[in-house]
């Protein structure tokens, strides 16, 4: 890690104005009231140390996916929010992220004060990444902390470009910080055994994830609707589960290198199958191979439950990324349920957890375990990246 590289424990905010990246991407009803909040409650601590340190907070995001100037993305419906979680401090909006009014604002604030840049993607500079539109952006403060993990992945202007403005003065807010720290503790340095547990319904979109991780785990657990893809390469009738047969093959391979690599491969052995994708459908427990025609598995069966704990109770780290089953319907929620009591039992016994991936959230939420987890990861994207070993932008900026 460079010298250069700042840290925003130790750097000196006093007087300066912070350019603070954050991702405050957040979903908003059909009368832009914030419907989840969980964003920008995260850049909190980045926000208040920057105020609390003595320097000026420009704060700048983008939101949705506009093309052009559309109010309907506009970040003003979060302005009242903000000032209320930043305890009453004011937040003003600037009416752009560039220009001279802009920047008039921007060298008029004070310590302890709060300017809010519009959305960035009203510029279709800042999804290309482009260098003018950075140094626009970079004459409006003094230094720059990226805190949006969730969009790392993506070369834009103020995510990565920045940094070329700043090359003494950059480095990770907190919630980033904290992110890389935690995946690495996955990714670059496991305490062994360690478990990844891969589910969700293909394996086409988690399938380098896969790969990379033959290199790394002691353990793979496959879950969700990824299943019936290596059941069926293995020669099981799968019935009328999701089954990606163009994934057949790669299967195979992967069951092939894990063997190789002296991985332990855990396939579910059996499943809750049922008559139809409904709560209410009829379901029997069968094994994975042995499900008929018309019937699909909706969710891992007792033995394999017994299995994924029994793997995950040894485990010293532990990676879990996509759910065991439909665990939308309570009927079929029992494997998802499972993993999440297990890991949590793993985490209790001095393992570190890390669970990451929106559906895996959404179960760690929905069982209400997420306080007996090591870390949740927010980022989508970013997070599969990381994992897939790719160098993501956001995070090279700050280190080179």
């Amino acid at each position: 890690m460079d010298k250069k590289m700042q840290n925003i424990e130790t750097y000196d905010f006093s007087g300066k104005k912070a350019l603070i990246r954050v991702d405050f991407n957040v979903p908003l009803d059909e009368n832009f009231n914030i419907t989840d909040d969980t964003r920008m409650r995260a850049a909190l601590p980045t926000i208040q140390k920057v105020l609390e340190k003595g320097g000026a907070a420009i704060i700048m995001s983008h939101l949705g996916r506009p093309k052009g100037v559309e109010e309907k993305f506009s970040l003003k419906p979060l302005v009242n929010h903000l000032s209320e979680l930043l305890g009453g401090t004011k937040v003003v909006i600037a009416p752009d992220c560039i220009g001279d009014e802009v920047q008039a604002m921007a060298d008029a604030l004070k310590p302890g004060e709060v300017l809010l840049l519009e959305n960035l993607r009203f510029h279709s500079e800042e999804k290309k990444g482009d260098v003018e539109f950075a140094k626009k952006i970079s004459q409006l403060g003094d230094c720059w902390v990226n805190d949006a993990f969730g969009t790392a992945h993506r070369a834009h202007a103020s995510t990565a470009i920045l940094a070329d403005f700043f090359p003494e003065d950059k480095m990770f807010g907190t919630l980033v910080q904290n992110e890389v720290e935690s995946l690495d503790k996955v990714v670059a340095t496991p305490a062994r055994p360690f478990t990844a547990i891969m589910g969700g319904a293909k394996v086409s979109s988690k399938i380098t994830i896969i790969e990379n991780m033959l290199d790394n785990v002691d353990n793979l657990i496959i879950g969700g609707g990824m299943i019936f893809t290596f059941v069926k390469a293995l020669g099981g009738n799968v019935g009328s589960s999701l089954c990606e047969d163009d994934y057949l093959e790669m299967a195979r391979n992967i069951i092939v290198k894990a063997k190789e690599k002296n991985v332990n491969l855990v396939i579910a052995s059996d499943c809750v199958a049922a008559d139809s994708f409904s709560n209410d459908a009829n379901t029997e427990v069968v094994s994975a191979g042995e499900i008929k025609e018309g019937w699909m598995g909706l969710d891992v069966g007792p033995d394999t439950i017994a299995q994924f704990k029994e793997v995950i109770g040894n485990s010293k780290t532990v990676l879990w990324n996509g759910p065991a089953g439909v665990f939308e319907m309570d009927n079929f929620a029992a494997g998802t349920k499972a993993i999440g009591e297990a890991v949590v039992e793993a985490t209790k016994n001095g393992a570190f957890s890390l669970v990451g991936g929106g559906d895996s959230v959404a179960a760690v939420n929905k069982f209400d375990i997420a306080k007996d987890v090591s870390y949740i990861s927010t980022a989508g994207g970013a997070l599969l990246e990381y994992l897939e070993g790719k160098e993501l932008p956001g995070i090279a900026a700050v280190r080179k």
